[in-house]
């Protein structure tokens, strides 16, 4: 029985499909104009946890991930304006947002790929389903959700209607009963509202808490055709359009970071179901922060780290997802250098047990059973991290350990079989300096001893002192 803690409801359910044996996932992806950095991986690993389980329960599984290569406006503080961070960078850079949205949207997928994320069986771009958005945003229109502003005559009320159309299109919140249901956010709430939605600075509003569906912009770099004239989509409306599209009007699970829950998943919600009238998603998953040094990542505390900066020091992808298992999702997970120092040697140890036991395909019920309890209360994955250690030092035969292990990393995802192997592949050559060091070390020649480490280090390799001697592993 898997149970989920669902934002929507602020309690752990169990999880009930809308069609049994099938399971629907929309993980809000990437905006691709720099590289993702790993507290945005720490969530799509929540998604790959997720789909892994429910892959071993034998559901019919449908991933669909998001690339947002057009229409997510920020606001700036360093220029004090809201800005389209693709253009701004793709400017930067020399090159058209579509040349730099696709070089980050491969650069994303192959990083996906180092850290063992199972591929979303659908990743849409915002900007192949401009066609889709305005159909959806013409029946908000139609149905009284939506409204064009006004360029002249308009004011802060909701009553203001003079004026010529501008061909900005904003929903109207307070058309919707049910907003704030998910974040707590109603419209009664006013101030708390209204500093959440501060990145919305237009002032063609109505009202102060809408959200715009289209953004007119006629010297755009990119912009698209539409009713209204030339614009680009909302960054709300494209996930409403994408996840419907691919997953139905009603799907099952719907997952991001929590910096996500208000304003986008909460206008997703409003958006989707005013277009419908029906449930949008039946399940809400946020993924907590992940804090650098206690602190929030930033770039003006130069804290934003990447897997290439974990790699750029001898770090692997590996690492850092064995990592984040030790964090609860839904609890902050604070990253310092030297927590994935102790991941690493952990990671190290477990597939150094690995390549020492007989391959079997023998399973452990009682491990598994202990394991799947873990993975299916709300993805507990410290508790299963500890119930994988507890196997590894029980009386089990081994033949049973390795099975069970095998099949745990279903779940976990950490190559640990592939990895188990790779690791005792070590050269004759690198061998015999590991030899010759721990003879100078026994000489007390530690300098010496060092440089021949430091030789062994630049190799790819990671020598490990033991109470005799030392032995050689090949780093992953």
């Amino acid at each position: 029985m898997v149970r989920i803690y669902n934002t929507l409801s602020r309690s752990l359910e169990e999880f009930e499909p809308v069609v049994a044996g099938k399971v629907g996932i929309y993980t809000c992806g990437p905006t691709v104009y720099r590289d993702v950095h790993i507290g945005n991986f720490r969530t799509y690993l929540t998604t790959d946890i997720l789909v892994r389980l429910f892959k071993y329960k034998e559901y019919d599984v449908k991933s669909v991930m998001n690339i947002t290569d057009v229409g997510h406006f920020r606001y700036s503080a360093e220029k004090n304006k809201v800005i389209d961070p693709v253009i701004e960078e793709a400017n930067l850079l020399g090159v058209t947002p579509l040349e730099l949205s696709r070089r980050y949207t491969e650069k994303f997928i192959s990083d996906s790929k180092k850290l063992n994320i199972l591929p979303p069986d659908n990743l849409p771009k915002a900007s192949e389903h401009i066609d889709e958005m305005i159909e959806v945003i013409q029946v908000l229109i139609d149905k009284g959700y939506a409204y064009e502003s006004r360029s002249a005559g308009s004011t802060s009320s909701p009553r203001a209607s003079s004026g010529q159309a501008d061909g900005n299109i904003y929903f109207s919140v307070e058309k919707f009963k049910d907003y704030g249901k998910l974040s707590g956010n109603t419209l009664d709430k006013a101030e708390a509202l209204l500093e959440a939605v501060r990145v919305s600075r237009e002032t063609d509003k109505k009202d102060s808490a809408d959200f715009a569906l289209w953004k007119s912009q006629e010297d755009r770099i990119m912009s698209f055709k539409s009713p209204w004239g030339q614009g680009v989509p909302g960054w709300h409306i494209e996930c409403s359009v994408m996840s419907m599209k691919y997953l139905g009007i009603t799907f099952d699970i719907h997952l991001g970071g929590e910096d996500l829950i208000f304003p986008h998943h909460e206008d997703e919600i409003a958006q989707s179901e005013a277009f419908s009238g029906r449930k949008f998603s039946n399940y809400f998953m946020h993924t907590s922060y992940l804090l650098v040094d206690e602190e929030k990542m930033s770039r003006s505390k130069n804290n934003i780290y990447t897997l290439n900066d974990l790699n750029n020091r001898d770090f692997s992808a590996m690492d850092f997802k064995y990592l984040t298992y030790q964090t609860h999702y839904r609890s902050y997970m604070n990253f310092t250098w030297d927590a994935l120092k102790s991941s690493r040697t952990a990671y190290l140890k477990l597939l150094d047990f690995m390549s020492k036991i007989p391959n079997s395909g023998e399973i452990s019920d009682k491990y598994e059973a202990k394991f799947m309890d873990a993975v299916e209360k709300d993805l507990n994955m410290p508790k299963a991290l500890a119930v994988l250690w507890e196997l590894i030092r029980s009386s089990e035969p081994e033949s049973k350990k390795y099975g069970t292990i095998k099949l745990f990393d279903g779940i976990l995802g950490l190559k640990i079989i592939e990895n188990s192997k790779k690791i005792i592949d070590v050269p004759d050559e690198v061998k015999q300096m590991a030899v010759d060091r721990d003879k100078l070390r026994a000489k007390k020649k530690y300098l010496l001893a060092d440089q021949i480490r430091y030789k062994i280090e630049k190799k790819g390799y990671i020598v490990e002192d033991m109470e005799k001697g030392s032995r050689v592993l090949k780093r992953i």
